[in-house]
């Protein structure tokens, strides 16, 4: 086998792995361009190495790619500037009759926006440990090495980390897509009719609202979080005005909503809803993010 035909084979076993790489990055990262340059990262490397001296592929890979995330997670930790408690991740948008192939490989075990805001809130190193014990199935003596520990103390981060994972975690979510467009339907209704009680009434009286803008508007932040139907029912009228703009979209795999007034994308809100209302919201705002994002095209 000459070298273009050993880079051909080489390059048709990692595309084999593609897939579950991206998912791990982006389960790590809670972003589609970094997860993608972490997995471009993770080619590089293995075209530096010696494949003769692997003896297990996927796990290698597997294991590459979570060093990578892991060193892109400190870095992030060390120059980070805006607050976490607004932070939402790169959202998955779907039309709603179909999810693109690719994005039911990063949608496995159903990763939703809440869990990835969660997983932001963890040690880089506890997030790894999680990750791959607990979404991936990777050993500890192998995810041990990458962390720089021991067996028994990956097993204990991947465990701290369980803990804040199931001590976050929503009331049990609808999972039914019929009842969760029913409920976001009634939103929008309300949203352009400017009717507030109806508003509410489609809202968990404890409803938290997250909105990720990444931009200043006017001197002030225009990121926040909002506690309560009230407040975010009020949240809601303010930019009642792009409501008609806004389409019923797939979100992570559940129902959400993406607005987008002359085909330009302005926002995309995933929710969590529970006994038919909804008790969290997830609103990207971010300009520049969004404009990174590959949005279908959505019915009117």
């Amino acid at each position: 086998m000459d070298d273009d035909e050993l880079l051909e084979h080489l390059a048709d076993r990692f595309q084999e792995h593609r897939g579950r790489l991206r998912a791990v990055a982006y389960r790590m990262l809670g972003s589609l361009s970094e997860a993608d340059d972490a997995v471009q990262e993770v080619w590089l490397k293995l075209g530096r190495t010696d494949v003769g001296e692997i003896r297990n592929l996927a796990g290698w890979l597997t294991t590459v790619v979570g060093r990578v995330c892991l060193d892109l997670l400190r870095t992030r930790a060390a120059r980070r500037e805006e607050p976490l408690d607004t932070y939402v991740p790169d959202p998955l948008v779907s039309p709603l009759e179909r999810i693109d192939p690719e994005q039911e490989v990063l949608l496995a075990d159903s990763v939703g926006l809440a869990l990835l805001v969660v997983l932001e809130t963890l040690e880089p190193a506890e997030r790894l440990a999680f990750v791959l014990h607990d979404m991936f199935a990777v050993p500890f003596d192998d995810i041990a090495p990458v962390v720089g520990r021991s067996s028994a103390a990956t097993r204990q981060l991947a465990s701290r980390a369980r803990r804040r994972v199931r001590g976050a975690a929503a009331p049990e979510p609808e999972l039914d897509p019929a009842r969760q467009k029913l409920v976001l339907d009634a939103f929008l209704a309300a949203s352009r009719a400017g009717d507030f009680e109806a508003l509410v009434s489609v809202l968990h009286p404890d409803v938290v609202l997250r909105v990720d803008s990444g931009v200043l508007v006017g001197g002030a932040a225009a990121s926040k979080v909002v506690h309560g139907a009230t407040g975010v029912a009020q949240q809601a009228l303010m930019f009642r005005q792009f409501a008609e703009f806004s389409r019923l979209a797939l979100v992570n795999g559940a129902v959400g909503v993406v607005t987008a007034p002359e085909g330009r994308p302005l926002s995309v809100m995933g929710v969590t809803i529970t006994d038919g209302r909804v008790v969290e919201m997830y609103i990207l705002a971010d300009p520049a993010r969004l404009s990174d994002l590959a949005l279908p095209d959505l019915p009117g």
